[in-house]
């Protein structure tokens, strides 16, 4: 249903409501409901609350309500994963994100559609960029105050932000103000925010290589050139988990989610300070899905979901080596990268062994020689990628 009520609802929905035996939902889609005869049940929060609620109802004649589109995120899909085809119909409206196109006049499909009512700020961290558009559900007007202020710190101020509030109803209300502006005190729920991107803030790349300064870290990190010809390596597919073990400062499990929404990561990492840093630099760059384990492999790999693939990044040797070949399914890549002649010569022998790829990576940067400029080399770097 809209925010005005079943008045103009299809004659599905209407008729729905009509036969319902309990209408359920949140306290503001009750208010708005005339009187049908039917039980209401308020919706609790959290929103996980209210399935075993809906379980016990099972058998009788049950309507939920919902604003819109309930499989644009919305709890459609939360409730049809509890039950059975065969006990749910879904009757959906339009979407917040359609409506809030339509007043904007944003094409949906190139414009970036996020739901944040229980997701970090941060996850808008890799798509900042000057000219970008992003629609945003928050939960309600504190959060729309903490998303100005949150693209302030970022150096987006000057992004151009319109606050719609119930879209679709007649308390229907949209404004614009600037993130730096920004002095709206009655923002009510439920409510959207358009974006449109402005600032001098820096902006992630989309291809994997980000740069070293993104990242918080103490020297252990995979440098940017070595991280790009990793991630190739690495070659994600959608819906792959990584196994990023000897995680430094997590850029590559980090980079690893970036390129698709359907992976998964899980970075492991023995130093304590470094597991932290991890988690910190995951929370700020969008990525607070990477899982962080503190802990040594191959121990800490006991009770971790399967991988499709695996980086070896630090702790290279022959016992995590042998562990990981028993452990592993075929079909799985590994991916590991040396830098001290122990670990060049173990990968040596293993692709003897094995089969896979060696790559000998070799870079010089330029820098001041005297008065002129000369190459300096970096250590060079085995990179060993095979598929179990």
């Amino acid at each position: 249903m809209g925010e005005d009520g079943p008045d103009g609802l299809p004659p599905a929905s209407r008729a729905a409501l009509d036969a319902a035996e309990i209408v359920m939902g949140p306290p503001r889609h009750l208010a708005l409901l005339p009187d049908l005869g039917a039980e209401r049940v308020e919706w609790p929060a959290p929103f996980a609350d209210g399935l075993p609620l809906l379980h016990g109802m099972r058998g009788r004649r049950v309507v939920v309500l919902a604003s819109g589109d309930p499989f644009w995120f919305g709890a459609g899909s939360v409730i049809a994963r509890e039950f059975d085809p065969g006990e749910w119909r879904a009757l959906p409206g339009p979407s917040t994100f359609s409506l809030a196109a339509a007043r904007l006049g944003w094409p949906l499909e190139v414009t970036l559609c996020l739901g944040l009512h229980a997701a970090p700020l941060a996850r808008l961290r890799p798509h900042l960029a000057r000219g970008a558009r992003a629609l945003v559900l928050v939960r309600d007007g504190a959060a729309v105050h903490d998303l100005a202020r949150w693209l302030c710190g970022q150096g987006f101020g000057a992004s151009t932000l319109w606050v719609m509030q119930a879209l679709g109803g007649p308390r229907e209300h949209v404004r614009r103000a600037t993130a730096d502006t920004l002095d709206f005190d009655d923002i009510a729920h439920p409510v959207c925010v358009g974006l449109d991107c402005a600032g001098n803030g820096a902006t992630i790349p989309a291809a994997s290589g980000w740069p070293d300064e993104v990242f918080a870290h103490d020297g252990q990190i995979t440098k940017r050139p070595v991280r790009a010809l990793t991630l190739s390596a690495l070659a994600p597919h959608p819906g792959e988990q990584l196994w990023d073990i000897g995680g430094g400062s997590g850029s590559i499990a980090i980079e690893w989610l970036a390129c698709h929404p359907s992976l998964s990561a899980t970075s492991i990492e023995a130093d304590p300070d470094r597991a932290a840093r991890i988690r910190a630099n995951a929370d700020a760059l969008g990525a607070d899905r990477l899982r962080v384990v503190q802990g040594c492999a191959p121990d800490a790999l006991a009770d971790l979901a399967p991988p499709d693939t695996v980086f070896i990044g630090g702790g290279l040797s022959q016992a995590l080596l042998t562990d990981l070949w028993a452990r592993l399914t075929p079909g799985v890549r590994i991916v590991a990268n040396a830098v001290t002649l122990e670990s060049e010569a173990l990968l040596t022998t293993w692709q003897a062994d094995h089969g896979g790829d060696l790559l000998r990576l070799e870079l010089s940067h330029a820098q001041p020689l005297g008065g002129k400029r000369g190459w300096r080399a970096a250590y060079p770097i085995v990179q060993w990628s095979v598929t179990r």
